[in-house]
């Protein structure tokens, strides 16, 4: 499900507070950083993620893949620091307004 304007700006306002649970180190995306992310995203549903890559061009490439990976939607991308989200499929944790 795509999310609206509305619904962006939403999660943008609530992760603006969040600190960067995840954080990708030299290795990139890893098993461990998809499982610990897998956690992190049924629990929260809205997750941020500090990138170590410099290359503007291979970081949009790792935004693309963590997010396809892991079947989230990409909220914000400032610099190095991303946040994603993905409804709980069992409990929706925050409710998001409608379309």
């Amino acid at each position: 499900m795509p999310l609206s304007k509305k619904q962006i700006k939403f999660l943008r306002a609530k992760c603006h507070d969040l600190k960067a649970v995840i954080m990708l180190g030299q290795k990139g995306l890893t098993e461990e950083v998809l499982n610990e992310l897998e956690i992190a995203l049924t629990h929260h549903e809205l997750v941020k993620i500090k990138l170590s890559v410099d290359d503007r061009d291979e970081r949009k490439k790792m935004i693309v893949k963590i997010c396809e990976k892991s079947q989230s939607k990409e909220v914000q991308s400032i610099g190095k620091t991303l946040s994603v989200y993905r409804v709980n499929p069992d409990k929706a944790i925050i409710e998001i307004p409608k379309g």
